[in-house]
């Protein structure tokens, strides 16, 4: 029988029976447009995490307490960061350009009847400089504030919104455990980095969140939560890695396990895009589970198809068919039903990419490989399923076919 006969018949049974044909490409559809949409937001994701550890500099160092095998046991990590390891790094660290301690905790902040609770952060001046923080009104403070342990706060974007509305901020009181401080400057919105909201959070004298706040709890010193720099430009950032990891092993008298670690941003951004990458391929794994769910589908109802239409093949068999034309014909209504699911799925799988898109931050997008490797293995399944029921239906004997019908 020619090829194209066989696709003709192939369709018209399809269309004969719409109810069916849907339902069967049913599984075909979900897995594809599964695949897509789910890697289309994993890549996204991807893509928003580099974006975000981008934002920040590529000289940015960060050098945060404990190492990656106490991080891993448990979540009370050494208090061994000081503001003098601070200073000890900005005075004898040369590839370092600037140093930034932060100490931090969550307090209720109170101007008159107004109260929420939000980060509470103690630094020094060049935060400014070494975060890439601009402020909006008023001025940041200053090292005159810092020696006094003035009580002076700048404040976040939203928490000026949440406490103070349209009025002005500058100038006015506000209380952080019932200790009063001016405000005397508001920071430019800066967003969201990694859903921890940049702009609601108060900025006050590292020594006087210390001294008022949250008093002297380490043993080495004034504890700092982590430590913020910036080497000298991108070509010292490995330099600048190693001086700091050498002076603070001296300082803390290591002999084994260092406890503190130096990240800078290519480390942050590996790590990133190994948990993004993961997190994108179980994704996929999952939908393709969809797509192989689909494919037995299409085995079931080739074969329910294969039973309901004996009669016709005994008879296309009695008049001449051959057992290759009955083959062709059930393999080419799997593919059919394959290939269709996978256009449909694949539409539906773009569409749900760009509503993410428009719904969330995530810049997502179709991955061309996605669609590849969707529509090519939902048209294998097909190919693959439709073998069992094509010459299940191929091997039938006429005369049997006949009598049974």
């Amino acid at each position: 029988m020619d090829i194209f006969e066989s696709i003709g018949m192939a369709v018209r049974t399809l269309t004969a029976n719409k109810m069916r044909s849907t339902l069967t490409m049913l599984g075909i559809i979900i897995g594809n447009a599964s695949v897509i949409t789910m890697v289309g937001v994993g890549e996204g994701a991807k893509q928003y995490a580099s974006e975000q550890f981008e934002s920040l500099g590529p000289n940015v160092l960060f050098i945060i307490p404990g190492n990656d095998e106490s991080r891993n046991r448990t979540l009370n990590l050494p208090r061994n960061l000081t503001l003098e390891d601070a200073n000890a790094i900005a005075s004898q660290v040369p590839s370092v350009d600037e140093v930034s301690p932060q100490l931090q905790n969550q307090y209720p902040v109170t101007y008159r009847s107004e109260t929420a609770s939000t980060l509470v952060t103690g630094t020094t001046p060049n935060f400014t400089t070494v975060r890439s923080f601009e402020v909006e009104r008023g001025r940041f403070f200053t090292d005159l504030d810092l020696e006094r342990n003035n009580r002076v706060a700048a404040i976040g974007a939203d928490i000026a919104n949440s406490l103070f509305g349209n009025s002005d901020p500058i100038g006015q009181q506000i209380r952080i455990r019932n200790l009063s401080f001016e405000v005397i400057g508001v920071m430019e919105a800066k967003g969201a980095f990694l859903g921890n909201n940049q702009d609601d959070v108060v900025f006050i004298p590292l020594t006087t969140m210390s001294s008022r706040l949250t008093g002297n709890s380490s043993p080495y010193g004034t504890e700092v939560t982590f430590i913020s720099a910036t080497a000298r430009d991108e070509a010292s950032v490995g330099a600048a890695q190693f001086q700091i990891t050498n002076l603070l092993r001296l300082r803390h008298k290591v002999v084994n396990e260092d406890d503190f670690t130096v990240r800078t941003q290519k480390d942050a951004l590996e790590i990133v895009s190994n948990v993004t990458g993961a997190l994108t391929l179980m994704l996929a794994a999952i939908a393709g589970i969809s797509l192989f769910v689909g494919g037995i589908g299409i085995m079931n109802i080739m074969l329910v198809s294969v039973r309901e239409r004996t009669h016709e093949i005994g008879l296309r068999k009695a008049i001449g068919a051959s057992q290759q034309d009955i083959l062709v014909q059930f393999m080419i209504e799997a593919i059919i039903l394959a290939a269709i699911g996978g256009i449909v799925g694949t539409a539906i799988g773009t569409g749900g990419v760009m509503l993410v898109s428009s719904l969330t931050p995530l810049k997502t997008g179709v991955s061309t490989s996605a669609v590849v490797v969707a529509v090519g293995v939902s048209g294998a399944i097909g190919l693959f399923f439709g073998v069992v029921p094509a010459r299940q239906a191929a091997k039938l004997d006429p005369i049997v076919a006949l009598r049974s019908a």
